[in-house]
Order: structure tokens, then sequence, then C-alpha cells
């Protein structure tokens, strides 16, 4: 990890991104807006990735509970490797790496659900997105701070 950078992590959805960005000393994570899929995104993220000084993507993979891939274990994979290549070309050096979402959208339902949140705020299927992406950050640092006290 690079001192005094953030972490990003992104929920990949064929319709919108959800998104989640660290504090500098990478120890809590936060959801911020959803973007949606489309030809915006990649400046958008960019963009974010620049003013929140971003050192590493976290990328929720979505295996089976049989830790096999499925399909859309493969689109999450086409999208990494555009996204690589987008930041590649626009000179934005960073790593990317695939991290097990599994039941992170049960979760952030779940939490929206039980959040007091108004019906109306809880229909809207971003917030669940970037709850996941929050979701996924988080778990990340804390496995890494494990990592880190066992060594």
């Amino acid at each position: 990890m690079v001192p005094d950078t953030k972490l990003l992590a992104l929920d990949f959805g064929e319709k919108r991104i959800g998104i989640a960005v660290s504090d500098e000393k990478q120890k809590y994570s936060f959801a911020r807006d959803h973007m949606q899929n489309n030809g915006d995104f990649f400046p958008g993220i960019l963009k974010l990735m620049k003013e929140e000084n971003v050192s590493v993507i976290i990328i929720g993979y979505p295996l089976n509970f049989k830790s096999e891939k499925t399909i859309q274990t493969e689109k999450t994979e086409t999208f990494r490797n555009k996204l690589e290549d987008y930041l590649i070309k626009h000179s934005y050096q960073t790593d990317i790496v695939f991290y097990d979402e599994r039941l992170t959208s049960r979760i952030a339902e779940s939490g929206i659900l039980n959040s007091g949140m108004k019906k109306k705020k809880r229909q809207e299927k971003g917030h669940a997105d970037s709850m996941s992406a929050q979701i996924i950050l988080q778990d990340y640092i804390d496995k890494l701070k494990n990592r880190e006290e066992r060594n």
C-alpha cells in the first residue's frame, strides 16, 4: 500500500457501478454516489481517481457459491480490462485487483432496509450498488490489516 493514497472499490453492474473510497490512512471505506455504466463512466472515474489520489482499485469479483465463474464474472473481467486500457491510455498508473464479492449485495440491501431511510430513497438501486462497494472495500481493508498484524 502506498502511504497517504486512497483505495477505490467498484461494484460492477451492467447498468450502474457502485463506488466507495477509503480515507488516506486506508482504514475506513465510504460509499460514494454510483455512476451509470455508460460512455461517461471511464472519464468520470478517472477524474474521481485523480481528485482522491487513488493508488489501488478493488473490483468486486462475482463467483457463485461453488467458487466458479459465471457470466457476470466474465463481464466483470472484460470491464476490468477496458478500465485498465483506459487508464494506461490516459497515463494513470494503478493496481487493479479483484476481490470476492459474494453476499455483499444482500448485506447491502439488508443494511439499507434497516437504516431507517425512507422507502422511496431505499428503492433507488444505486444506494445498494455503492453500499456493496463500501462493504467490499472495508472487507478488503480489514483483511490487509489482519495480514499485516500477523506478520
